[in-house]
């Protein structure tokens, strides 16, 4: 399957106008999942859940994913990325909104099923969107639009925080997020690119076995979206239940997580270029175990928030810099090399949260959040250990 793109040749000011709306519905994806994250403690107070059945929940959103992803790509090249993500963008909004109505697991559990399947097709629509216009200005632009997604973390979770002090609830707080993904569609939609032509290839696939290099990088990209995907979902479910934090400042955890993660990606092209990326993973995996051993062993609000600061930097740079290397495999073609790592690092952002929760159930919530610690000293191992991560 290869990309053609049949675009226009349009005046400068018009391929900006195309970045910042493409960056615009990045933004609204984030802002989407960030507000979930930041309400789960509310709603599984309000439906009595325990760590256990959150746990099966958190689960629920994963299987909606891993459900709709060949139909996702059929839709996108069916229709076009551009109708894809202006409907699915509003119908991920929605589906957000009708979660907080659930008023028994059952419709919680279908909810995050359809929030799953939504924010999937929205993923590859707008990630097709977004390389559509990296051709037009003919450079890297990718990881702003994926740092757009991570501000839009930083943001959600202030709104979740304003909508909690003020005593908004979860219904009055995803109905201003809907709002906001209506004005995003409206005002942008225009300036999606409006031509993203799929042609199947007749060039024979090229087939490889797995190497370990890449098996290797899968299981760093696993360590970093295993312990992402955790604290995206029981951050706030910590600060409550374990640091026994005031309400008003539940998801302070979740919230310093994603200021860092952010200016990390922000500051990740650079750092790559000073240090070198095996010690850019050595110094993330160093700041994810100690990140997490000090939320762990320090279990306050002061020593919870620098430790999730910690864990913030340490995942951020992760998953672009295995995907990074994988591309320059020397003889698995870049996609193939790609493709691989990414799907096994993709399992563990999907089997984190579950983790966390069926772990949480046997040994206690605060002590399960020490396994995410043993990811980060594990990938440290791997730099010092592994002769391909000597050279890098």
């Amino acid at each position: 399957m290869s990309i053609t793109f049949t675009l226009a040749k349009p005046k400068r000011v018009s391929i900006i106008r195309y970045r910042t709306a493409v960056f615009g519905y990045f933004f609204c994806q984030g802002l989407g999942f960030a507000s979930w994250a930041s309400r789960i403690p509310t709603i599984k107070e309000a439906l009595g859940l325990s760590e256990g059945q959150l746990g099966a929940m958190l689960l629920m959103l994963p299987l909606g994913q891993l459900f709709t992803m060949p139909l996702s790509g059929k839709l996108v090249t069916k229709y076009g990325s551009a109708k894809v993500i202006s409907v699915v963008s509003i119908l991920y909004a929605l589906i957000l909104l009708s979660i907080s109505f659930a008023s028994n697991i059952y419709m919680l559990a279908a909810s995050l099923f359809l929030f799953g399947i939504a924010g999937n097709m929205g993923s590859i629509a707008v990630n097709t969107q977004a390389v559509a216009v990296e051709k037009m200005f003919r450079k890297s632009i990718m990881t702003s639009f994926h740092g757009g997604w991570s501000l839009a973390g930083f943001f959600g979770a202030l709104i979740g925080l304003l909508t909690i002090n003020f005593h908004l609830n979860t219904t009055y707080h995803f109905l201003i997020i809907l709002s906001l993904v209506l004005i995003n569609t409206f005002w942008n939609i225009k300036y999606l690119v409006p031509k993203v032509e799929h042609a199947s290839s007749n060039a024979e696939k090229i087939k490889f076995k797995p190497d370990a290099i890449l098996i290797q990088l899968g299981i760093v990209g696993f360590f970093s979206m295993a312990t992402e995907g955790a604290m995206f979902d029981w951050t706030g479910v910590y600060f409550k239940d374990v640091v026994k934090s005031p309400t008003s400042l539940v998801i302070l955890g979740y919230t310093s997580f994603m200021i860092m993660m952010a200016t990390g990606r922000f500051l990740g092209d650079f750092l790559i270029t000073k240090l070198g990326k095996r010690k850019v993973l050595i110094i993330s995996g160093l700041l994810m175990f100690v990140g997490m051993m000090t939320s762990v062993l320090f279990p306050y609000v002061a020593t919870s928030t620098i430790g999730f600061m910690l864990v913030g930097l340490g995942v951020a740079c992760c998953v672009p810099t295995v995907y990074s290397m994988a591309g320059k495999h020397p003889s698995i073609p870049p996609g193939m090399a790609i493709a691989l790592v990414s799907s096994i690092s993709f399992l563990g952002f999907l089997m984190g949260p579950p983790l966390i929760g069926f772990i949480a159930e046997i040994f206690g919530l605060r002590w399960s959040f020490t396994l995410f610690s043993v990811f980060g000293l594990a990938m440290v191992v791997m730099m010092f250990t592994n002769s391909y991560f000597k050279k890098s």
